[in-house]
């Protein structure tokens, strides 16, 4: 009798597949986790109109007629230096030079900064030993360190991309070291349950919690790197120059559509390396991190 109502409230309880709640495909969460929201094309759009107003109301309104070639209006910038080949092209050579300088300082930077942020998780003393010095390299001016380096280094390519290393590496130590540091103890806890290796705990519980801050430090370093490739061409003019090298020549000639002009691609290109670590990061820990949600 108890068997047969078992079997009865089981049917009775029993619920239609086509009921029951059906699990988003991983794919299609995916998508809708890296979808473009309108509002976050609109926005950035909104500030860069606000700002051309700014330019012109800047040129037209604050400088005199025999004033205003400090400041050249959008317009003539473009007509200028980006619809003239003869002005652009050496622009964009530039501009390829700092790139490749900016990219191996940030990859160096990197593999640095994550290296040593390691060491420094697995001994405390290493990190009371080193992190000092890494903060003495954040706050020490670059403009200060890159004579030595010309005088180390030579003054090539290779300086630029130590000035490159040394201004972006701070970011990547800071950020994956509180990324390692800040994993929940219970985790560790169930580590220490199933007797892990340190090895197996670095590589499958610190590691994977410390990717969102490890980009948050790639993020800003890709920034940081862009700068100091740029310093160094302005210091380091060796061999093929940089847009660093362009932007003093144009400032020393008055060449001010041509300064404007090679600002703006500067500018462009980290935001492109900032905008790429950023799509990244929501590919890589998107589906599992709440910081990857935010638009």
């Amino acid at each position: 009798m108890s068997a047969h109502i078992t079997a009865t409230d089981r049917t009775e309880k029993a619920v239609p597949a086509t009921d029951l709640p059906q699990a988003e495909p991983p794919a299609r969460a995916r998508r809708h986790r890296i979808r473009i929201r309108p509002v976050t094309l609109l926005t950035p759009l909104g500030s860069l109109g606000a700002a051309i107003g700014v330019w012109y109301a800047a040129t037209y309104l604050l400088l005199s007629p025999d004033r205003r070639f400090l400041v050249p209006p959008p317009h003539q910038v473009l007509t200028v230096s980006f619809l003239d080949w003869t002005h652009l092209q050496p622009m964009l050579q530039a501009l390829r030079l700092t790139a490749q300088v900016a990219l191996v300082g940030l990859l160096i930077a990197s593999a640095l900064g994550v290296t040593a942020a390691v060491l420094m998780s697995r001994a405390r003393w290493l990190e009371r030993s080193l992190y000092p010095y890494a903060v003495v390299l954040q706050t020490v001016p670059i403009l200060a360190i890159v004579p030595l380096v010309g005088l180390w280094f030579g003054f090539g390519f290779t300086s630029r991309v130590v000035v490159c290393v040394l201004i972006a590496l701070f970011p990547m130590i800071a950020n994956t070291l509180f990324g390692i540091q800040s994993v929940d103890r219970t985790h560790h806890d169930l580590f220490t349950l199933q007797r892990a290796s340190r090895w197996a705990r670095l590589r499958k519980l610190e590691l994977p919690a410390a990717l969102p801050s490890i980009f948050t430090g790639l993020r800003t370093s890709s920034g940081l790197s862009v700068i100091g490739a740029i310093v160094g061409d302005m210091f380091f003019k060796q061999g093929e120059p940089g847009i660093g090298t362009l932007l003093d020549v144009y400032r020393s000639r008055l060449q001010s559509e041509d300064l404007f002009a090679a600002i703006i691609l500067a500018s462009l290109f980290g935001v492109t390396v900032f905008a790429f670590f950023t799509l990244v990061a929501r590919l890589a820990v998107g589906s599992w991190h709440a910081s990857a949600d935010r638009p």
